[in-house]
């Protein structure tokens, strides 16, 4: 498409047409039921027109190629190319030609010429031409700046320039949630919609994790690597919205280390890449993301071993990690407080002697239930000797409690 050409004073012309693929060609089916008046007259001329597809003329989408039309849309993260060419319309030869190309956007200027050497000299009806690339990483207003400089046969030297405004748009609207499990587990949620007008082929859509944490996606079936969750061919309509879930975990060496997992917390970025209309590559990476990672106070009790399902009042065993998340020593003692449906089996009262600071124990412990259902774990106590200061855990978690016989019926 010509945008621009340069005045009539100057000996050279500048033309500026932007490079995209081109489109299907699309049709509109005129048909008619055969009792109709045209009677199958509808019909052979579809199946005469070259442009419709043999075997499913009433298709809009045909089997043609149409060139563009007009600039486009461009969307953050596509390659933008762009077909330069000065020709010169004059009659005489022009020397030490220099075409120079930059993209202004709101944050910097950035050259895109592929050769910055001059041109000694150009016949009459002779051109230059030049094809520039950049990858688009801004959105909102882009300015292509092309200057043109020569020297005239009288050794008069000449200069013009030519601006062309476009914009760029978002073609994906990212959100994230955060959930926290009762182990150091961190599960990403990313809603990624197409706020483009036209379906995308989602290539890859994956999580580079930072350097605290290991990821496992969740977007598998049956975690077979080619068994996509959204099928074998993943597009995505426009203004439709997937859902992409990742697990995080602590490394072993940030894990044993509560202090380190405090406050905010950089949990990594995504790694978006899709394809448009005949094959057109778009990229994105989202900034680092990051979580308010949860307040464990000075002491964190955590669960390493419960089972999920335990017969009526018979023991049953679990394991509780006691962290220290303080900056000082304590000296803990271990409270057990029996609930109205869960008993706890062992003596209260024990110490479990001093902690230091980031340290943890694993403390074995053996429970009892008396109730059947959904029970809560709750009635922990932690006493640190040192300040007096006693720390109350309730709701740890839960079991399910289930009879493990049946009663005969009468």
């Amino acid at each position: 498409m010509d945008v621009s050409q340069a005045k009539q004073e100057h000996l050279l012309a500048l033309k500026v047409m932007r490079l995209t693929k081109p489109t299907l060609f699309t049709n509109m089916p005129v048909t008619c039921e055969d009792r109709d008046l045209p009677g199958d007259l509808f019909v052979r001329l579809m199946k005469d027109d070259p442009s419709t597809v043999k075997g499913a003329e009433t298709l809009i989408l045909g089997e043609m190629l149409t060139l563009p039309q007009n600039f486009g849309n461009i969307f953050l993260g596509e390659t933008f190319s762009s077909y330069i060419n000065v020709h010169n319309d004059s009659n005489q030869v022009v020397k030490d030609i220099l075409v120079k190309a930059d993209l202004q956007t709101s944050s910097q200027r950035l050259n895109l010429s592929a050769s910055n050497s001059a041109v000694s000299e150009l016949k009459p009806e002779c051109c230059i031409d030049d094809v520039i690339h950049h990858e688009v990483k801004e959105i909102g207003t882009h300015i292509l700046v092309c200057a043109v400089s020569y020297t005239t046969q009288t050794g008069e030297k000449l200069y013009f320039r030519k601006f062309f405004k476009f914009q760029v748009l978002k073609p994906l609207d990212v959100k994230t949630k955060f959930y926290n499990a009762e182990t150091d587990e961190v599960f990403l949620e990313a809603q990624i919609q197409n706020i483009t007008t036209s379906p995308m082929f989602m290539e890859k859509v994956s999580l580079e994790p930072s350097m605290m944490y290991n990821v496992t996606e969740l977007n598998n079936v049956n975690n077979a690597e080619n068994s996509s969750t959204f099928g074998r061919m993943s597009y995505l309509q426009p203004l439709d919205t997937r859902q992409y879930l990742y697990c995080l975990k602590p490394k072993p060496e940030f894990a044993e280390k509560a202090g380190v997992i405090k406050g905010v917390t950089v949990i990594g970025k995504l790694d978006i890449v899709w394809k448009t209309n005949l094959g057109e590559r778009g990229r994105l990476q989202t900034s680092q993301l990051q979580r308010m990672a949860p307040g464990y106070g000075d002491v964190r009790l955590s669960l390493e071993l419960i089972p999920d399902t335990v017969s009526l009042e018979e023991p049953f065993d679990i394991t509780c990690k006691i962290t220290n998340c303080s900056e000082r020593t304590m000296d803990l003692v271990l409270e057990m407080c029996n609930t109205r449906s869960v008993h706890w089996c062992g003596v209260s009262g024990r110490q479990l002697g001093k902690l230091s600071p980031s340290a943890s124990l694993s403390i074995p412990l053996k429970l009892l239930s008396s109730v059947q259902g959904l029970q809560s774990i709750s009635g922990l106590r932690l006493t640190d000797t040192f300040l007096k200061r006693t720390y109350e855990y309730d709701d740890i978690a839960q079991v399910c409690v289930v009879c493990p016989y049946t009663s005969p019926e009468s």
